[in-house]
């Protein structure tokens, strides 16, 4: 009985090479807006920056603002310790959590808005504020609650105001500055006053300034703001993000607070 034997099959093309591993993506990096008071601090307001290593502040004559370079690193935290003193109380932006020693004071939402469709045009009576005008601004902000605002804020930038026989009735104005953005800051009317679309031609006379130095507007509100909100929104701005932020106090000391 005979078999019969089938030739082998010829060899085929060689497989093709087994795909490379692709490196894992890195995460996107941070958007300069996520920490603005750092980009501030270390850009273009550094001339008035107080800084230790890896946290600055403003001076205290001119903002509250503190920030962290990278607010999940402990020794940021050790840093700002060491700039602002210990048992003091300062805020922090864009944390959830203060580390252990430090007290949580208060804690408060927010949210930022940027300028996607904002008509930016100067205003025929808005006038530029100088220091000589600031008792009248801080009596025009503790009417109307904007905001901190302190005897050298009007250093951190160019503040408008629009006059009504002669008193100040309106302003707006910049504070931080991270490269390439520009916060409009201060935004208030007298309440008697309210109603007239005054606080929006400052807003856009501001836009203007910025845009004119190649800079994109964006501004802060407190979440719980939903009429300025709503208000900013229907002017061209979009919300970007919620933030938190902290009043802490330092570790040790007394229990002093600072302005």
């Amino acid at each position: 009985m005979s078999t019969s034997v089938h030739p082998a099959s010829p060899p085929g093309p060689p497989h093709p090479p087994l795909p490379r591993a692709v490196a894992p993506q890195s995460p996107a990096a941070p958007h300069i807006l996520d920490n603005a008071a750092w980009a501030a601090l270390t850009g273009p307001h550094a001339p008035l920056a107080e800084r230790v290593g890896s946290a600055a502040r403003y001076p205290l004559d001119v903002s509250p603002f503190t920030a962290l370079a990278d607010p999940a690193d402990p020794r940021a935290w050790d840093d700002l310790a060491a700039l602002v003193g210990p048992g003091t109380v300062t805020p922090v932006t864009g944390v959830q959590n203060a580390p252990d020693g430090w007290e949580t004071v208060e804690r408060g939402q927010g949210v930022q808005l940027v300028d996607t469709a904002l008509r930016a045009e100067p205003d025929p009576e808005a006038v530029r504020l100088g220091p000589e005008d600031v008792p009248e601004i801080l009596e025009l902000i503790a009417l109307t609650q904007p905001g901190p605002f302190l005897p050298r804020t009007i250093e951190l930038g160019t503040y408008l105001g629009i006059r009504h026989r002669g008193q100040l009735i309106a302003m707006a104005g910049e504070r931080l500055r991270p490269p390439g953005w520009t916060e409009i800051s201060a935004v208030c009317t007298h309440p008697d006053h309210r109603g007239r679309g005054l606080a929006t031609r400052l807003v856009r006379a501001v836009a203007a300034g910025i845009r004119g130095r190649q800079d994109t507007p964006f501004l802060h509100a407190s979440a719980a703001n939903t009429g300025a909100i709503r208000l900013y929104e229907s002017i061209g701005f979009t919300l970007r993000r919620r933030s938190n932020f902290l009043l802490v106090r330092t570790p040790g000391g007394h229990q002093e607070e600072t302005a």
